[in-house]
């Protein structure tokens, strides 16, 4: 393949997918190379996470979500936090609001580092629910339908995962079309 041929391939593969993309490794002696941003790096580069690494930022949390982890994090897109009450995102940010900010914040991540193939295992392995618990000490639940996981938060609000296995180097990203509410 050449150099020309593939950033042609790369160039589609991102428009196809909205930013976010797995390109093969170029052989590197056939081992593949492992991720070289982390977490917050990575939301950073999509172009469409942008509420959600504001919402970091506002938070204090990206030393944390930079740090060696692992972490698992369901990141919203932009529209997800679009479809949030109007005011919503602008009030959370505030720094009266911190508090509240980093509980939803953490409720969107789990320690260690959970595939979505490990996610089906788990949904397999109990019945087609899992219970997950996050950073922040609630629970979400995770279960296929049409092949997809879907996640239901402790308000009872479901999202999807729209993009698994964005691999970082703390950790894998799983994009979301919806933010989870904490109890």
């Amino acid at each position: 393949m050449t150099f020309k041929t593939t950033l042609t391939a790369i160039a589609a593969a991102l428009a196809a997918t909205g930013g976010f993309v797995a390109v093969p490794a170029l052989a590197d002696h056939h081992m593949a190379k492992k991720a070289e941003a982390n977490i917050v790096e990575t939301a950073v580069s999509t172009g469409m996470h942008n509420t959600l690494v504001a919402a970091v930022k506002a938070a204090g949390l990206v030393e944390t979500l930079s740090s060696p982890g692992p972490f698992t994090v369901f990141a919203p897109t932009d529209v997800a936090f679009g479809k949030l009450p109007a005011g919503t995102v602008e009030t959370l940010v505030k720094p009266e609001n911190k508090g509240t900010l980093t509980a939803i914040l953490t409720y969107h991540a789990v320690p260690g580092k959970v595939t979505a193939d490990d996610l089906i295992k788990l949904i397999n392995a109990n019945g087609g629910k899992a219970t997950i618990t996050t950073v922040q000490g609630g629970t979400l639940t995770a279960m296929l339908d049409g092949g997809k996981v879907v996640i239901t938060d402790a308000k009872g609000g479901k999202t999807t995962v729209v993009k698994a296995d964005v691999m970082t180097s703390n950790g894998v990203v799983h994009v979301t079309d919806g933010v989870f509410l904490p109890a």
